[in-house]
């Protein structure tokens, strides 16, 4: 009896025991089973998930996937930028211990399916970047513990759902870019915890309710682009907490409270600009001392420019543009407000364009710091000269004066601004020559001049700005003819040297300018004919040389001018008939040939079924339909012309084409013959420009039709496929979506950087595809990938020796493109990850030059751009200005490096608001080095020394190369010559101490 007595509770005890055991064992079944129906719905372009989410394996381990420590239930699902495609499977509701949920950056589209709503221990949603519709669901507002909800660039409509104000935790709402309407719902005050809202650019109407002043623990409000209407809410203006207020482009109209200044003490970012706003700015905003950027253009703003923004020590830009303010009139018609501006050392831009200012500049302009890049003031009613002390603005990028009274000559001082890019000086009264200084501005993008007095000669070294891409020197004085040199801009884009008094003709090496978009040389006083060679300008979309005097016909190779779409010859001596060619021409919208001596039928079909009559006046015997108010023509001339053609063609013709045949056969023979005994020596080194062209039925074939299992990846501009050409090779196989506008930018930039470099670490073109709909390059297919995948897969690895082999690959091809290749650097612009391929020998190289940038001559050469890369790599001087250098290329190295050997991304969810990769790693050195870096890599005691030496170098030489100022980098020769020795030091430490 006491036997029995003891073996009962035993009998319990293993009961409970098995049966916790069962409950646990199910749960994971049922997350597993989960998980598998997510894997078998989606699409998997890079194939993670089908490589890796395997039963062979414990579910927590699976990539992308967290477990509870207690329970092993999947509490975090991470898929963020993992190339997934389709709808998001109603399994995931099954989840249902999930406290986070990421999907973001993939291509997941359709409706949210209502079973996530099942998941009441939600605490964060992220799924940005996708192609998801449909309203923002009801659901959502079930989810009480909801702290942060990010459903940004997606296409979510209707208005935001009233059950969403039921979140009373949530702390993060970011729904910008989407197609949301609506008004914004007056409860969404009761959100008490917010810190972030973010809604702009959508379609909401109606007022900003005033309830949002309740919200006294937002630091981030944003409602730019929207349809917004009436005045802002004056409660807004309370929230101390507020660091960027962004309420851009809207109808929103009243005044702006005369205490802003002290009521947004901690206001860093405020953007009214283009809304309806009137009134003073009030002169207590200078009193919110950590304000950066405040942006109040395109308004209707008024009264006088506060002379106290040199309070604002930290103001970076300034934009008042297009209002209707003045300046105080004491200071002798100078602006005098501009003297306490000089105090911002951090002004950037400062945009006074558009205000009836009046007055003349001062020469106290040339007391703003280095800092200043951009300056403008077009069309202010500034009188006067231009201060010889511009030229003192030595980080100047753009200068616009534009539009203005301005007198006097074009200062030679301007030829001391070595970083301009653009300059607008257009519809002035200036008067001279064009100096010859702007001649030493070599990175000069556009000059804009036209609307002067300016007179003498066109200066021949305007040639040597082989990075001009428009000039405009039209409606001045200028004479003499246009230096020959001018021609040799290949890739600038505008010309317009109209309405001035230049003379000579038209050279034949006009075919030079082979990318120009726009050529205005109409009324001047050149000569001669038109020449032939004009037809080789295929991307040329207005040309005019009215009013000249050019005699001779129009070539037939006008026809050729595939992008044209005005064409204005008129005013000239042109004679003979109108090509037929012209009417292949088909984006051809206006079209003028009056008042020439023009004759023969007009042609009827393609674009001139659309022109009136006033093309073609003023002719000497033009016949056609009587729309074009001409004489019919005769039937019997063009019987005779058919009669002549007959002729030829029956008895002329034939013995002249078979003399031909047979020359041709000869000289082919003789060309196979020597190319037989030289090929072997030279097929390895033949310019791009002879390498074969491939035809989009052979990548069709090489890509078995694009089917999606040769998919290897979708980037920003294409998709690329792994193919096997005719002869069984491998290649990669780059297509463009052309639907996309700068996916032609993108292949031509490729198809630029990659023809002149050769460099073992950068990837190889093999061939291409180019034609109106379809363009794609053939590239070297790299077997092991990207540096991403091995990076963040999780059957991946690799060891310190690995990465840092990979790291001085890219170092050695970026150190090519910036000092090796040719005087001008080549900056790559988009370094990560995912640009770096390996090839079957673990061998790295860099990939993606679609917005890559050719520099001027000089390794501190910068440009400017609109072309944003990758967040979390771009520098700080890149992201906010645009501006481009070699130290771009040279920062993004240096967050590679850290990203490599910490395995974190620098858009890792852990770094938000000032947290950031960089202050992460540089906060933790040297003592909490073993935090940051990857753990794998230190996980072997062996050599654990050597390795912590090895790891501490590399992340110091990467915290020199991110340096927040572009002029303390170092330069990339340096950073890859100390990466090598950082290598050859870990292997003498790792050979010592074993």
């Amino acid at each position: 009896m006491c036997l029995s007595f003891f073996f009962v509770p035993m009998l319990l005890v293993q009961y409970s025991i098995a049966s916790l055991a069962m409950t646990t064992l199910s749960n994971l079944t049922t997350d597993q089973s989960a998980l598998l129906a997510f894997k078998a719905r989606v699409v998997d372009y890079r194939s993670d998930l089908t490589n890796n989410w395997s039963i062979s394996y414990p579910i927590c381990s699976w990539v992308g996937i967290s477990c509870g420590s207690r329970h092993q239930r999947v509490t975090a699902l991470n898929l963020s930028d993992m190339g997934l495609g389709g709808t998001i499977p109603l399994h995931l509701g099954n989840l249902t211990f999930l406290v986070s949920l990421d999907v973001a950056h993939n291509n997941f589209h359709g409706h949210l399916p209502n079973e996530l709503g099942q998941l009441r221990r939600l605490r964060f949603i992220r799924f940005g970047f996708n192609k998801l519709s449909g309203s923002i669901p009801t659901w959502i507002g079930v989810l009480s513990k909801l702290q942060t909800l990010r459903l940004y660039n997606n296409s979510f409509t209707g208005p935001i759902p009233n059950s969403l104000l039921n979140l009373s935790k949530l702390e993060v709402f970011d729904a910008i870019y989407n197609v949301i309407d609506g008004n914004i719902p007056s409860g969404i005050g009761n959100f008490s915890s917010l810190f972030i809202l973010n809604l702009g650019y959508n379609n909401l109407q109606g007022q900003i309710p005033t309830e949002i002043g309740n919200l006294q623990n937002l630091d981030t409000l944003v409602l730019s682009a929207n349809n917004l209407s009436g005045p802002i809410p004056p409660t807004i203006f309370n929230i101390s907490t507020l660091t960027v207020l962004n309420l851009i482009s809207n109808q929103l109209s009243g005044h702006l409270p005369s205490t802003i200044g002290h009521s947004l003490p901690s206001i860093e970012y405020l953007t009214l600009a283009a809304n309806n706003l009137t009134g003073k700015i009030p002169n207590s905003i200078t009193n919110a001392s950590k304000l950066i950027g405040l942006e109040l253009s395109f308004n209707s703003f008024s009264g006088h420019i506060p002379n106290t923004f040199g309070n604002l020590r930290h103001l970076g830009v300034l934009g008042l543009a297009f209002n209707n303010l003045t300046t105080e009139s004491s200071s002798a018609d100078q602006w005098s407000f501009l003297s306490s501006l000089t105090n911002c050392r951090n002004l950037t831009v400062l945009a006074l364009a558009y205000n009836p200012l009046g007055g003349i500049l001062p020469p106290v302009i040339g007391n703003f710091s280095a800092s200043l890049r951009q300056f403008y003031a077009s069309n202010c009613k500034l009188g006067g000269s231009i201060p010889k002390e511009i030229g003192k603005l030595r980080g100047l990028i753009l200068l616009s004066l534009g539009f203005n009274d301005l007198n006097g000559t074009i200062s030679p001082t301007m030829g001391r601004l070595k970083r301009l890019q653009g300059l607008s000086l257009e519809e002035n009264n200036l008067e001279g020559s064009i100096p010859y200084d702007l001649c030493h501005l070599e990175l000069m993008y556009g000059i804009m001049l036209n609307g002067n007095k300016l007179s003498g000669h066109i200066p021949p070294c305007l040639a040597s700005l082989t990075s001009l891409r428009e000039l405009h020197l039209g409606s001045n004085k200028l004479t003499s003819s246009i230096p020959s040199s001018l021609w040799s801009l290949e890739y600038i884009l505008e010309i317009n040297l109209s309405s001035n008094s230049l003379n000579d003709s038209l050279p034949s090496n006009v075919q030079k300018l082979k990318v120009l978009r726009v050529l205005d040389l109409s009324r001047n006083q050149l000569s001669g004919d038109i020449p032939s060679t004009i037809g080789a300008l295929k991307d040329i979309e207005t040309l005019s040389l009215a009013s000249n005097q050019f005699q001779g016909p129009i070539p037939e190779s006008v026809g050729s001018l595939i992008s044209l779409e005005s064409l204005d010859l008129s005013g000239n001596n042109l004679s003979g008939k109108i090509p037929k060619s012209l009417e292949t021409l088909s984006h051809l919208k206006q079209f003028n040939v009056s008042h020439n001596r023009l004759e023969g039928e007009i042609p009827v079909k393609g674009s001139f079924k659309n022109l009136s009559a006033e093309s073609f006046f003023g002719n000497y015997a033009l016949c056609g339909p009587p729309k074009f108010r001409v004489p019919p023509c005769k039937q019997g001339d063009s019987k005779s012309t058919k009669n002549v053609a007959l002729i030829v063609l029956k008895y002329i013709l034939p013995p002249i084409v078979s003399s031909v045949l047979i020359v041709i056969i000869i000289i082919m023979y003789i060309r196979c013959r020597k190319r037989s005994t030289k090929k072997s020596d030279h097929e390895d080194f033949l310019p791009l420009a002879t390498w074969r062209r491939t035809s989009y039925l052979d990548i069709q074939r090489a890509t078995d039709e694009f089917n999606e299992c040769n998919l290897l990846g979708t980037g920003s501009f294409g998709s690329v496929y792994k193919g096997t050409i005719s002869d069984g090779t491998d290649v990669a196989i780059k297509v463009f979506n052309l639907q996309l506008e700068r996916a032609f930018r993108s292949f031509d930039s490729e198809c630029e950087v990659l023809l002149n470099v050769r460099h073992r670490n950068l990837i190889k073109i093999l061939s291409s595809c180019s034609n109106q709909d379809f363009k794609a390059l053939v590239l070297e297919f790299m077997p092991n990938g990207s540096l991403e995948k091995w990076l963040y897969s999780h059957n991946y690895f690799l060891d310190i020796l690995e990465r840092l082999n990979i790291m001085i690959d890219v170092g050695s091809a970026l150190e090519y493109l910036h000092h090796g290749h040719s005087s001008a650097p080549i900056i790559h612009c988009d370094l990560k990850p995912t640009n770096i391929l390996l090839d079957e020998n673990m061998v790295a190289h860099v990939s993606d030059f679609g917005i890559s940038k050719l520099l001027g001559e000089g390794e501190d050469s910068v440009t400017q751009t609109m072309t944003m890369a990758t967040i979390g790599y771009m520098a700080p001087e890149y992201g906010s200005e645009g501006i481009v250098s070699a130290k771009c290329d040279v920062y993004s190295y240096g967050v590679l490096l850290m990203e490599t050997f910490t395995r974190k991304r620098p858009t890792d969810e852990m770094f938000a608001g000032e947290m950031s990769l960089r202050r992460w790693v540089k906060e933790s050195l040297p003592h909490g080095l073993t935090e940051v870096v990857d753990a794998n890599l230190v996980r072997e005691e062996q050599a654990f020394s050597a390795k912590m030496d090895c790891l501490l170098s590399i992340m110091d030489l990467a915290l020199d190369c991110c340096i927040e100022s572009p002029d303390k980098r170092m330069h990339m020769t340096d950073a890859a010559a100390k990466l090598k020795k950082i290598k050859v030091k870990f292997l003498d430490d790792a050979a010592a101490s074993s």
